[in-house]
């Protein structure tokens, strides 16, 4: 149940991405993106949010959270931010 969990907030994330990355370049529908957090393993999304034309994921990690920030346009992770104690 977890794991499903997991694979429908990725697709939820990459469906968002997809389509503000389209909207803002004209990129016609049924064309191709691809996104990979690469994040080790155990690794999860615990929320999504838009930010000043970015895209914020948070991820909790086994060593700790972190928010990447991630360009819908390039599709490429512009920044991170670790939460710490």
């Amino acid at each position: 149940m977890g794991l499903l969990i997991v694979v429908a907030t990725v697709a939820l994330v990459v469906l968002v991405i997809q389509r503000m990355g389209r909207a803002a370049q004209g990129v016609a529908p049924g064309a191709s993106t691809e996104l990979a957090l690469r994040q080790p393993a155990g690794s999860r999304i615990a929320g999504i949010a838009t930010l000043e034309g970015q895209l914020a994921v948070w991820v909790e990690r086994p060593d700790g959270g972190r928010v990447l920030l991630l360009d819908p346009r390039s599709l490429r992770q512009t920044g991170e931010v670790r939460l710490g104690e």
